[in-house]
């Protein structure tokens, strides 16, 4: 999520600007922000800006939202971004379960679908799975084991109740081309126009709805893995995947560009992308324990994606064995705990990690998230809250230094993030 916090009048540089005045036009919401704003914020010139935003609204990307009373002079327009002229996939891939999204421009979720699947059930069965879910969300089907539920609204916009992808057939927005760099389809236009196609294996089925401007696929799915290539490590309990060309295969059956990270990575690039501030950890505890971390505003993967194994630091030498090959780990005592029904042990066990995690790095923020913390929402905070202020006494500093909270999303967080790992290079929330 690197990005400068104004613009510059260099015609090599337009695709730069439009990231920032369509970021901008982003966290304005649908009440919008004048032309004039969006020069002052940016450090454009009202000329640079008019041609912009000109260009946006000739490719469906801005509209107008109304006037606003000017201190002198007739009001002044004022645009918002067009949530609906773009869109992107985001799938989570857990140890058990498949949960896929498809998000507008401005993030918001508007199709969710969710299935049980194993991780270990082959990759064949796995990329068919993808595929035929990636298919069905972009169709429109209901899944009816996770009725679509209202998200979390992104930053500075407001619930507005739309309805479903509308459709903005025969638009062409030029402007959604962020470069990913990643898979066969990431070059030039990202827009990908094309049915999403199944599997050789699958039946053929029906035609496919078309989803308009769809960006891409993002695949998120426990690590180790390199982002950069796409391609997984020894995803932990899940040795057979070593080595697996994710990215790239799901590219060539889908037809359309495929990014692929770790879920803790995705879920806090989501996160930070709808207006998290600072620098934070997101924990997330389910079917294991791993961490996202931002520092001061950027997802900070590591220079492997290795950063945030969170789950596989060693506190108890001779603690109960963990399926990455240690004794002891986090991840391996919160597990425990929680197979045994105490979620106090188990919360307290989190917070440990939780204040080394803050030793470590002087961070603003910790935000817990996953199925287990759903479980138990309060217990969770409750417990990492106790052991983080516990810390903070005997240092000297305030206990409220290092806040602790819920992450937002819920369920999908995971795969709501994924989304934006399409989305967000378009608003030069380029990630580490």
């Amino acid at each position: 999520m690197n990005r400068t916090d104004g613009g510059v009048n260099l015609l090599g540089l337009r695709s730069h600007n439009t990231a920032l005045v369509l970021d901008l036009l982003r966290t304005a919401g649908p009440d919008g922000i004048s032309r004039l704003e969006l020069a002052e914020r940016t450090g454009l010139t009202p000329q640079a800006v008019s041609k912009i935003t000109a260009r946006l609204r000739q490719e469906g990307l801005a509209a107008e939202a109304g006037h606003r009373a000017s201190t002198g002079g007739k009001p002044r327009t004022v645009l918002r971004l067009v949530p609906e002229a773009g869109h992107a996939v985001g799938v989570h891939l857990d140890r058990d379960e498949l949960r896929v999204v498809l998000a507008e421009l401005d993030g918001r979720a508007v199709r969710e679908r969710c299935v049980p699947l194993s991780l270990g059930a082959g990759a064949e069965t796995v990329l068919e799975a993808v595929v035929r879910e990636v298919t069905q969300v972009l169709a429109g089907t209901p899944s009816a084991a996770a009725p679509p539920a209202p998200s979390a609204p992104p930053a500075g916009t407001a619930d507005t109740g739309r309805s479903p992808v509308a459709s903005v057939a025969g638009r062409s927005p030029a402007a959604l081309t962020p470069d990913t760099g990643r898979g066969p389809a990431a070059s030039g236009s990202a827009v990908a126009r094309a049915p999403v196609a199944t599997a050789p294996s699958a039946a053929a089925s029906a035609p496919l709805a078309v989803v308009p401007a769809l960006l891409g696929v993002g695949v998120a799915l426990p690590g180790p893995l390199d982002h950069a290539s796409g391609v997984l490590h020894r995803v932990t309990g899940f040795p057979e995947w070593d080595g697996f060309p994710l990215r790239d295969v799901l590219a060539e059956r889908l037809g359309a560009p495929v990014v692929v990270d770790k879920d803790t990575n995705a879920a806090a690039l989501g996160l930070a992308v709808g207006g998290e501030r600072g620098s934070f950890a997101c924990l997330h505890l389910g079917t294991g324990l791993g961490a996202g971390l931002v520092i001061g505003g950027t997802l900070h993967r590591g220079a492997r994606t290795g950063a945030g194994e969170f789950g596989h630091q060693v506190v108890q030498l001779d603690g109960p064995p963990c399926s990455c090959g240690n004794r002891g780990c986090i991840e391996a005592l919160c597990l425990a705990a929680l197979g045994r029904g105490d979620v106090g042990e188990a919360a307290r066990v989190l917070g440990v990690g939780a204040a080394n995690l803050a030793g470590l790095l002087d961070i603003d923020a910790v935000l817990l998230g996953g199925r287990a913390i759903a479980a138990a929402p309060e217990a969770f905070l409750h417990g990492v809250t106790a052991v983080l202020h516990a810390r903070a006494r005997r240092e000297g500093s305030p206990e409220d230094a290092v806040r602790v909270r819920l992450a937002p999303y819920g369920a999908r967080a995971v795969a709501h993030g994924a989304a934006h790992l399409l989305l967000a290079p378009l608003f030069g929330r380029e990630a580490g």
